[in-house]
């Protein structure tokens, strides 16, 4: 029988596009279009040989990989994936692979659209154009304000170059940050509070873990200057969602630009919709057509490495 692989969350329709039905050997591809939950969920992976996953939009934990005992790998875009319980997999026989990615600055990219539209106010002004309107804001200067960084790692340091581009002044913490090695990149290390109170536009690059995880609380909201702006693309529960929303509503910041929220995809009813001064984009950090199309061919080539029994990528517990 031809082995039956499940492609999650395939909003853009790529699996018809990039004509991956038939491979690897003939197998046979199901794109599931939207978001799927709970039953709804364990109703379309009932009987797949193979799921496909993007990044971490789905949790397999131990109660959803008992319900699929037909499973037999579990492919993820990307190398890690927090929300695959490596353990349980294991224990229901449920090889784990994941995929490579080509070197990109496409989150970066991505940051910097949100800010550039944030401190030059674009859609609103786009939006006035279109009805007929002319320049009803005054936007912000970069050249000369302070880039600050919550993370300097791969993607916090690309956001540095940038920053430095636009003739910014770059200011960095991490729990872990090395002044030197902060200084060998242009960017001064400062402590928590003073990237909080210093920046004007303050950017997130942390991984989320125990120790990020609600990391931005009412406590460095406040700390930011009522002009300052914060932009996160990294993950949602980094920051908690209730005081950030009394920030926006309350003007305790001029604004942020969010492309990662708690849940993902953003309900119908959150309130952040209703927020005039937040702009929200669909998690597209990483959605390019270069990343795509590296992401789903790995994938192929995971399927066919562990059809011939010599798994590929495998990610493991330790």
């Amino acid at each position: 029988m031809a082995l039956h692989v499940v492609a999650l969350d395939d909003y853009q329709g790529l699996v018809a596009e990039y004509r991956l039905d038939g491979q690897p050997d003939g197998a046979q591809w199901t794109a599931i279009r939207e978001h799927l939950a709970d039953d709804a969920l364990v109703a379309a992976l009932r009987g797949a040989d193979v799921i496909v996953a993007m990044r971490e939009r789905t949790r397999f934990d131990r109660a959803l990989l008992r319900q699929l005992p037909d499973l037999k790998l579990l492919v993820t875009t990307g190398r890690a994936n927090a929300a695959i319980d490596l353990a349980a997999a294991a224990e229901h026989g449920v090889a784990v692979s994941g995929t490579d990615g080509p070197r990109s600055a496409n989150t970066a990219e991505l940051t910097w659209a949100l800010i550039l539209s944030l401190v030059r106010h674009l859609p609103a002004e786009i939006a006035a154009v279109r009805r007929g309107g002319w320049q009803h804001t005054v936007g912000m200067d970069l050249m000369g304000a302070t880039l600050g960084l919550a993370g300097l790692g791969r993607i916090g340091s690309q956001m540095a170059r940038i920053g430095q581009a636009f003739e910014m002044d770059v200011i960095a913490w991490s729990q872990h940050l090395d002044p030197a090695a902060a200084a060998e990149k242009g960017v001064r290390a400062v402590s928590q509070a003073n990237l909080f109170a210093t920046a004007d536009v303050l950017s997130i690059h942390l991984v989320l873990s125990d120790r990020t995880r609600g990391l931005v609380t009412e406590r460095e909201l406040r700390q930011m200057k009522p002009t300052a702006y914060l932009v996160n693309t990294s993950r949602g529960p980094i920051i908690e969602r209730a005081a950030l929303l009394r920030a926006l509503q309350e003007g305790w910041i001029a604004g942020a630009g969010l492309d990662v929220y708690d849940a993902e995809p953003l309900p119908p009813n959150d309130p952040l919709l209703n927020a005039t001064n937040v702009l929200l984009s669909p998690h597209l950090g990483y959605v390019t057509a270069r990343t795509m199309q590296t992401w789903y061919a790995d994938a192929v080539d995971d399927i066919a490495a562990w059809q011939r029994g010599e798994p590929i990528r495998v990610l493991t517990g330790g």
